[in-house]
């Protein structure tokens, strides 16, 4: 491979996955960045506290690098989706810099380990169990674009924010009177095509 390593480039791909999450919690009143907004309770805040609990696990546990400052809804005791909901006793603030010591404790693993490293994923089945570091990046990197693609969609019924970043939204230019005509057009092509 020439240009970056293997590793580096899907290392990068992580950490855009990473921004793009905690970006979409950016100018949110506490109420908007917890509220659940699917029927399954969806919310941006338990977005960013489950993926944390996922890098603790995949990088930390995986590889026998136990992450540092575990919390109780990282264990196995945890009650269903405790991990996907902030507490009103999580601030922000400690469930976004939990999230951020975990891509720290993930970031030191990936920079220890080699692509082909071993590693366990117990709670995987014992047929798939044994991992490389290779195929716990790519793991990562889909698990945190799927939830960065919940968090956008949240993001966007909590105040009409969308995008991929900051810097690049990979939206079509368009101004609000754009996307409301977009938006009939599609409405009525569904419409038409459920006759």
């Amino acid at each position: 491979m020439t240009g970056p390593s293997a590793k580096s480039e899907l290392h990068r791909y992580l950490q855009l996955a990473r921004d793009a999450v905690l970006w979409k919690l950016e100018g949110l009143a506490e109420y908007d960045a917890r509220r659940p907004l699917t029927p399954t309770g969806t919310n941006l805040l338990g977005l960013v506290k489950h993926l944390a609990s996922v890098e603790a696990g995949y990088f930390g546990v995986t590889f026998d690098r136990p992450f540092p400052d575990p919390q109780p809804w990282m264990s196995v005791d945890a009650e269903p989706n405790e991990d996907m909901w902030a507490t009103a006793e999580e601030s922000r603030e400690f469930i976004t810099g939990t999230y951020r010591r975990a891509w720290a404790h993930s970031d030191a693993t990936i920079e220890a380990l080699d692509l082909d490293s071993a590693g366990s994923v117990p709670w995987w089945p014992e047929e798939r169990r044994r991992v490389t570091l290779h195929r716990v990046l790519i793991h990562l990197i889909a698990e945190t674009n799927r939830h960065a693609g919940h968090a956008d969609v949240v993001r966007e019924l909590v105040d009409g924010s969308a995008g991929l970043r900051a810097d690049a939204d990979n939206l079509a230019e368009g101004d609000e009177p754009w996307w409301a005509a977009y938006r009939a057009r599609l409405e009525r092509a569904a419409r038409e095509a459920a006759g």
